[in-house]
């Protein structure tokens, strides 16, 4: 199945959904609240108009799972084998701040490991892409793009711009390096930063999303990096009955 999907048309995807997005950024927009209390705009919806549509025109069997949409009952998706994990607009809170660091969002899960990704930024017009087997590219360019060799001396480390926990500090505080150089990023970003090599490690002691994180995820494990379940240490896995991640460090 993996063979079968071309990634640039998964790419081309992001862009039409990205140019949608940059439509109504650069003006002003509606802000509805969710049960959660977290954020919705116009944007995320037309955003996940085009992506699920796109997508079911390429792939009419291919299960999809979207922030956006109704949610499938865990008896029948836990059965899935393949399907598409997407968030139409990560960091929503910074689309709103107009800090454009925002992305777009689009994994492929196998069983419970996601196996290809695609994280557009279309403010700052960044595409990340990985898919299993055939390595990660930030624009063409082949990641990682730097190597940190002496993490003892100078330690990089990326933390949420809008949800830095006090656990989350606490871990930092307790890192092993001469030098802790701390620098604060919105949405999937911060995991693209450890998979190109800006920053050493990413704790996220604080909740998120399955689709908050599985496109990153793909990019990040084709790079040669991981993304660790705080508690156990093992990689994270998804389509779990909770969709909520838990803590988790990709280092």
């Amino acid at each position: 199945m993996l063979d079968s999907i071309n990634i640039e048309d998964i790419k081309q995807i992001a862009l039409k959904a990205g140019a949608k997005i940059m439509n109504i950024y650069t003006r002003d927009f509606s802000i509805e609240y969710k049960d959660d209390k977290s954020p919705l705009t116009e944007a995320d919806l037309q955003a996940n108009e085009i992506i699920c549509s796109e997508l079911k025109k390429l792939y009419p069997q291919m299960p999809i799972m979207s922030e956006e949409n109704k949610q499938t009952e865990y008896e029948t998706r836990k059965e899935w084998e393949y399907y598409w994990c997407i968030d139409p607009i990560d960091g929503t809170k910074e689309f709103i701040k107009k800090n454009d660091e925002f992305t777009v969002n689009i994994a492929l899960i196998h069983k419970n490991s996601p196996v290809l990704g695609v994280v557009y930024a279309p403010a700052i017009d960044e595409m990340y892409s990985a898919k299993q087997g055939e390595g990660t590219f930030l624009n063409g360019q082949k990641l990682p793009l730097k190597v940190n060799k002496d993490k003892s001396e100078k330690l990089y480390v990326v933390a949420s711009k809008s949800h830095l926990s006090e656990e989350t500090q606490e871990f930092i505080n307790t890192l092993d390096a001469k030098v802790i150089e701390q620098v604060s990023k919105g949405s999937s970003l911060k995991l693209c930063m450890i998979a190109s090599g800006e920053a050493d490690i990413y704790p996220r002691l604080a909740p998120t999303m399955e689709w908050d994180t599985a496109a990153a995820d793909a990019i990040v494990r084709e790079a040669g990096k991981m993304t660790y379940q705080f508690e156990n240490n093992e990689p994270m896995v998804y389509n779990k009955e909770n969709l909520l991640n838990p803590w988790f460090v990709v280092k």
